[in-house]
């Protein structure tokens, strides 16, 4: 027998739909609400009323319309009634971003905080977090969550590190930052972060294959807009795959792969940053137009393998996509075309469309998704 719908229940999916509404069109007036979702004018204005007296949405001004008499008021929410904070972890300092429910950042801080895993790092990290909240004048009900992008693969249920390596960090509990904090708490592999960052600003993006370039090299599998991680948890961890086996010692204990030879720890010299080398680059210098020209035909190989197997958009992302061209997207097709047995067409790779601090905020959008999920 089918259950029917109470009263309360329409009440509230009229709630929803109005937040959504209001939402995805900022600055909208009570007729455009009333007339785009077939709500009578009564039934708008008390939940208007309701989301105001809340704190989810105000009034913005007024709207300019052709006809005589007085304006209609303007709707928009507050993006700020609730945030989310994403942190990275990485072995020599901590990157705390606060984004709004449009996923827009309200404040950014880098602290130099050397990993280590005991006790005395965990509080010092929690500490940082709470002074960071405060200085972006956040009350601690306005915090949805903590999302903590690692260098690691992090169990189903994103509250243990299943893998951690290069921060030794395996086995990892997420209670380890929860005693310390008032917050939801979860870990994200940080590629999965930069993927979860970039389908928040493509809503046209369904599937791909989504390569985080960063100091350590990573992936994330993307299907029908959900992100894929495979029966044990590692799936797209293509940085442990084999290119060269008398290649250079990987941190995983094997020689040659695809990390040795693709991340930007593979490109730079010890002390060189991203900025120096590229003007160097750019510049015609012969050390780093070699060593640029020698990476691309190592990423090209590597995505001509991996393109073999899933024939879907390639995006080039993580800390390198903001220095790439489409001189580079050039050279990279040009390769992958000596490489692969079809006649491939050059409209599959793409760089992306969030190129900074990606990682931090994917690591925090999963907490305001979810909020305005069940709005």
């Amino acid at each position: 027998m089918k259950k029917s719908i109470t009263p309360n229940q329409i009440k509230e999916n009229n709630r929803n739909l109005i937040y959504q509404y209001i939402y995805r069109n900022p600055r909208v007036s009570q007729q455009d609400i009333s007339y785009e979702l077939h709500l009578s004018r009564p039934t708008v204005t008390t939940n208007l009323s309701s989301l105001e007296e809340d704190g989810l949405i105000t009034k913005n001004g007024q709207i300019d319309t052709e006809y005589v008499g007085r304006k209609a008021a303007a709707y928009t929410i507050v993006s700020d009634y609730r945030v989310g904070i994403g942190v990275e972890i990485l072995k020599k300092e901590v990157k705390m971003i606060a984004v709004n429910l449009y996923g827009e950042k309200i404040l950014r801080s880098v602290s130099e905080i050397p990993y280590a895993n005991e006790d005395a790092y965990f509080q010092k990290v929690c500490q940082e977090i709470l002074s960071f909240k405060d200085s972006a004048g956040l009350s601690d009900k306005q915090v949805l969550g903590v999302g903590f992008a690692m260098q690691g693969l992090v169990s189903p249920d994103f509250q243990t590190m299943i893998y951690g390596k290069i921060l030794d960090c395996t086995g990892l509990s997420i209670h380890a930052f929860t005693r310390y904090l008032p917050y939801p708490c979860s870990f994200l592999h940080d590629a999965d972060s930069a993927a979860t960052a970039e389908l928040w600003v493509s809503p046209d993006l369904s599937d791909a294959f989504y390569l985080s370039l960063s100091n350590h090299l990573g992936a994330s599998l993307i299907s029908g807009r959900r992100l894929i991680s495979g029966i044990h948890g590692h799936s797209s961890t293509i940085e442990h795959i084999q290119m060269e086996p008398d290649g250079k010692l990987c941190y995983c204990g094997k020689h040659g792969c695809m990390e040795t030879l693709c991340s930007i720890s593979s490109l730079l010299e010890e002390t060189e940053t991203l900025d120096h080398f590229f003007e160097k680059v750019r510049s015609q210098e012969k050390d780093a137009q070699d060593r640029w020209n020698t990476y691309l035909w190592h990423l090209a190989r590597s995505i001509n393998m991996l393109h073999l197997i899933y024939d879907k958009t390639f995006i080039l992302g993580g800390y390198l996509a903001p220095y790439l061209t489409e001189n580079d997207l050039a050279f990279l097709y040009m390769e992958i075309k000596k490489l692969t047995p079809f006649p491939e067409a050059s409209d599959f790779l793409r760089i992306s469309k969030m190129p900074k601090h990606n990682i931090t905020i994917g690591a925090a959008l999963p907490y305001i998704q979810k909020f305005l999920d069940i709005r």
